[in-house]
């Protein structure tokens, strides 16, 4: 009983050694072990990030990002987290600054951060905006991935009734549909409705 209470002692002794250790560290030294730690904790984040946690990875590089000004490809990380997270004004504020900065990045890689942006616009009911960063998405993204892309796009140029580009896009979209995802019968429906609509419109006599 008494090694167990002495042991307990130098080990609550010890404690008090580092704690008073590490406040008497000079700022270089504690600033050195805090960034250590933010880099773990940038890890952790990618980590979450990677793996579709990413109200995880936005609590984090959030405060990262207050704290050192993240590089671009983080701060886009950052952008599409607040986009799976349904924050889409803060979505639309990340990626549109850090967007033109990326643009040495892989294609496809880019391609979805353009199409995050947009879905964030198109979403908060801003059509104008999300419309060429769709068109953006589209340039660079891979062939079947072009149907739902063409499809947004279609919509975006209805709801702010350019007819001809919603006509255009609409039908590349149902072209794309028809050879990538021939079983969406129902959004291949949809879509020929629609090009129906925007002829109805472009039709209409002019007053």
């Amino acid at each position: 009983m008494f090694r167990d209470k002495k042991n307990l002692s130098f080990g609550r002794s010890l404690i008090v050694m580092m704690l008073i250790f590490i406040t008497m560290l000079p700022a270089e030294g504690q600033n050195a072990i805090q960034k250590k730690r933010d880099s773990q904790q940038l890890g952790f984040a990618i980590s979450y990030f990677q793996g579709g946690k990413y109200h995880e990875a936005k609590l984090i590089l959030q405060r990262l990002d207050k704290k050192y000004q993240l590089n671009p490809r983080f701060r886009a990380y950052l952008g599409v987290s607040y986009y799976y997270d349904q924050e889409y004004e803060q979505a639309t504020k990340c990626l549109d600054s850090v967007i033109p900065q990326l643009q040495a990045f892989d294609p496809q890689e880019l391609s979805f951060y353009y199409y995050a942006d947009g879905e964030s616009y198109f979403t908060l009911g801003k059509y104008s905006q999300a419309a060429p960063l769709y068109a953006q998405a589209q340039a660079r993204c891979h062939e079947d991935e072009k149907a739902k892309i063409y499809y947004r796009l279609g919509l975006c140029y209805s709801f702010i009734k350019q007819w001809y580009k919603a006509l255009d896009t609409l039908q590349s979209a149902l072209v794309y549909y028809q050879q990538y995802q021939p079983q969406e019968k129902a959004k291949i429906a949809e879509i020929r409705n629609l090009i129906f609509a925007c002829c109805y419109e472009i039709n209409q006599p002019t007053s």
